[in-house]
């Protein structure tokens, strides 16, 4: 017995020591810790809150005008209110809306303060070019998205910032632009100027040359007579519509590889390369309105096909479709040749070349003394239910359905300005 007790003696000690350590170690601030209400953390959190702009914790500022909504703090509504003058703009705003109102000038003063201002529509006003100050949205460098549609503009705005990635200028008189203008635009994504009064002359020196982000121009209803020089390789739509240009350089789409929409209706052209439109990423184009005779080379990714209103006497499909890849087929859905001169419908043949074509619109044809016909096929539609593919030529329900209900020509561009006869 007197020998095992030194034994018991230190396993006692080593029972207490680990004993302790366990009873010291708190397990629960690890695991399962219940929440503190009491708990602040330095920096109050609040979700879809941009922290490039100081947080107020307590109601913002907002002048008397306009409408700050509490749960969009950042946002000023002062749209149809009758405004003569923009109010000066509170520090903490990060998109405002002065849409539908009576303005005639922006001044600096209104913006002095507003360095945080990422959007602004100022669309639908009386503003003209020389009452705006001059470096007025120049200053203001976190400006994504400005809005100028329907003024009275004469000139292009200039300077603007170099942050700008989307600008709406159309359906003001411009008609005259700054050299250099476009030079600090270098982030621009989306460029509108339909419904001005540009000429050739302003764009002879390749003015979008430099907007290498630029992925959308609205060039329609203006006065070009030419195809815009110097466009950027970023380019994926292109809307030139209700313009008078007559025809298109050879390799004019050789630097436009990405374009996936082009619309050139309303034009004059009339004999155009038959491979001009040979684009590997095209899928909607728009030539309806002009006067072609023949039609021309299609690119295998192209959907749908606008031909209207032309002087089409035939669909040459060997032209359109010189050979027949089986394992790379045209994607092709959709043609509208309403309002030319055929005399009778497309060769079957075009459903080799085409197989994934559903809806030929022909519409009424004009007889070359300029009377209108009908062929006897006015829409086709092609079915397919469980793969099983049906044809119907003569479906009197389908002969008097609009081309709109099938194709609508505004589907890729929310700012498109389609003309209405």
């Amino acid at each position: 017995m007197g020998f095992l007790s030194p034994i018991f003696v230190i396993f006692f000690f080593l029972g207490v020591k680990v004993h302790c350590q366990y009873e010291t170690y708190q397990w629960d601030e690890d695991y399962d810790q219940e929440p503190d209400d009491d708990y602040r953390t330095g920096f109050p959190f609040r979700q879809n809150v941009d922290y490039g702009v100081p947080f107020y914790q307590y109601t913002l500022g907002c002048v008397s005008e306009c409408f700050c909504p509490t749960n969009f703090p950042s946002s000023m509504y002062c749209d149809n209110r009758k405004l003569k003058t923009i109010p000066n703009i509170p520090m903490h705003i990060q998109q405002l809306y002065l849409q539908f109102n009576e303005i005639e000038a922006v001044t600096a003063n209104s913006f002095i303060n507003a360095t945080y201002l990422k959007e602004i529509n100022l669309s639908h006003n009386k503003i003209k070019s020389q009452k705006i100050d001059y470096g007025v949205f120049a200053k203001l460098p976190n400006l994504l998205q400005l809005h100028l549609e329907h003024n009275n503009l004469e000139e292009f705005p200039f300077p603007l910032p170099k942050s700008l990635e989307r600008l709406l200028l159309g359906y003001n008189e411009i008609s005259k632009l700054q050299t250099n203008a476009m030079d600090a635009l270098v982030n621009l994504t989306m460029l509108d100027l339909c419904y001005n009064h540009l000429h050739d002359s302003l764009l002879k020196d390749k003015i979008f040359a430099k907007m290498e982000k630029l992925m959308q121009l609205n060039l329609c209803n203006n006065r070009l007579e030419s195809m815009p020089p110097g466009l950027p390789s970023s380019l994926m739509y292109l809307s030139l519509e209700n313009n008078s240009i007559s025809s298109i350089p050879e390799k004019y789409f050789d630097k436009l590889p990405k374009l996936h929409a082009l619309r050139l209706s309303h034009n004059k052209l009339q004999d155009i390369p038959y491979n001009i439109f040979n684009l590997p990423n095209l899928v909607e184009l728009s030539v309806g309105h002009n006067k072609l005779k023949q039609a021309f080379y299609i690119p295998r990714n192209l959907e749908h096909l606008y031909l209207q209103n032309n002087e089409i006497e035939k669909m040459n499909l060997t032209v359109m479709c010189p050979s027949i890849d089986p394992l790379h087929h045209h994607h092709l859905t959709y043609i509208r040749v309403d309002q030319n001169k055929l005399k009778e419908p497309i060769s079957s043949y075009i459903f080799f070349c085409f197989p994934h074509i559903h809806t030929i619109y022909y519409g009424e044809q004009r007889s070359t003394n300029g009377q209108t016909i009908q062929l006897r096929t006015q829409v086709f539609r092609r079915f397919q239910d469980d793969d099983d593919e049906s044809e119907d030529h003569d479906d009197p329900d389908n002969a008097h359905e609009s081309p709109e209900q099938e194709g609508e020509e505004g589907h890729f561009d929310p700012h498109y300005y389609e003309n209405q006869e």
